[in-house]
């Protein structure tokens, strides 16, 4: 059965351009095009599409509150299309938390230069968010931030006590239904180990996962931690600043030779390689064009694991594919804990059941209780 998806741009020829490549595809049908946010929400609910393809700057309503009416009133797949600028992320992550499944960077050179490519991208994305459990049951929006104290026994490394917010870290939309997360499945409460890594590994519906992972974590956590988001490289910045402003503990893009220490989370990159060495220092490599993720889960857990043996908490969040398997196996080989993200909390089960198929997952946890457990496991 073909997948049916609604084109929302206000430019008719992205428009027109965006229908013939869907179009070109057998098993992919447009069943309807839209100028602005406001026919967006209208089209929604009269066709029903499995997928929207949304663009963020339209007339009248702008994509990013078309969405958040939409994952309220008929929740559907949204992909993002978004450009490659410090602001065109930020906006991306806005919509990210809104509700949107995924992005694409919205560049018209790519597609007279590179047709085959960017036809062969925006299919395959389609495909896979069409399965996305974001259609499934209602969307949650997140809700403002309370100004209630925040239980942190330890204000953030390097931060003076005055200039520490507190407010409790703002609760994010959930990835997946509620009703859906409740009743999965959990492994038991893990126990306490001194683990002198955690690595995070994730890709489609990461962003929004790991806000709800981090902001968790109390500033004294005692584990460095190391995120890999496959992520371009315009975004990864833009991303580590909304996640330090919303975390206790400090987040920043990792840069050749930050040092790990505790209470820090260092986000790789996009476009380029993390490692990390048994000193505690980070290595950042060209991006391998060999390679089909820039950064790569796998080659940030294999170092790991050359690294630090048994002393690593992985942990394998969301996303399309298995990048992280292979690198999870050296871990596991090595004495290490694997930790995967339950299918019903996932956007897209991946990358986990990967993990799971592959018999290396220690755990399986809800979304919810992953940052819970990651305090129960390190302090």
């Amino acid at each position: 059965m073909a997948v049916k998806v609604l084109v929302v741009d206000d430019s008719g020829f992205f428009r027109r351009r965006v229908t013939e490549i869907l179009s070109s595809d057998p098993n992919i049908q447009v069943v309807g095009t839209a100028t602005n946010g406001k026919e967006a929400i209208e089209q929604a609910l009269a066709l029903k599409p499995d997928v929207i393809t949304m663009d963020y700057e339209m007339p009248m309503m702008d994509g990013i509150t078309a969405v958040r009416h939409i994952m309220q009133r008929c929740p559907t797949p949204v992909l993002m299309f978004s450009s490659l600028t410090h602001e065109g992320a930020r906006v991306t992550l806005d919509a990210l938390d809104a509700g949107a499944v995924d992005f694409l960077p919205k560049n018209f050179e790519d597609i007279s230069r590179n047709p085959e490519k960017v036809k062969q991208m925006l299919c395959e994305k389609v495909h896979s968010i069409s399965r996305s459990n974001r259609r499934l049951g209602s969307y949650s929006a997140p809700a403002p931030i309370p100004a209630t104290p925040a239980p942190i026994t330890a204000s953030r490394p390097g931060t003076p006590v005055a200039a520490r917010s507190t407010a409790a870290p703002r609760p994010l939309a959930s990835s997946a239904p509620a009703a859906a997360s409740s009743h999965a499945p959990s492994s038991p409460a893990p126990k306490r180990k001194a683990y002198k890594l955690v690595a995070i590994g994730t890709s489609t519906g990461g962003p929004v996962a790991l806000q709800r992972v981090l902001t968790q974590l109390p500033a004294n956590f005692p584990a460095p931690i190391v995120l890999i988001q496959h992520m371009p490289a315009a975004f990864t910045k833009a991303f580590a600043e909304r996640l330090d402003k919303l975390c206790r503990i400090s987040v920043k893009e990792a840069e050749d030779g930050d040092i790990l220490r505790p209470g820090l989370a260092l986000l790789a990159p996009g476009g380029k390689q993390m490692m990390v060495d048994g000193r505690g220092a980070v290595k950042i490599l060209p991006g391998d064009e060999r390679l089909n993720y820039k950064p790569c889960v796998d080659i940030t857990f294999g170092s790991a694991a050359k690294s630090y043996g048994d002393k690593v908490l992985a942990v394998v969040l969301t996303g399309m594919g298995a990048d992280g398997r292979e690198g999870a196996r050296l871990l596991k080989q090595g004495g290490s804990h694997i930790w995967a993200q339950d299918e019903a909390s996932c956007v897209i089960y991946g990358m986990p059941m990967a993990i799971v198929k592959a018999d290396l997952a220690d755990a399986v946890y809800s979304l919810d209780d992953i940052g819970r457990h990651l305090v129960e496991a390190c302090i």
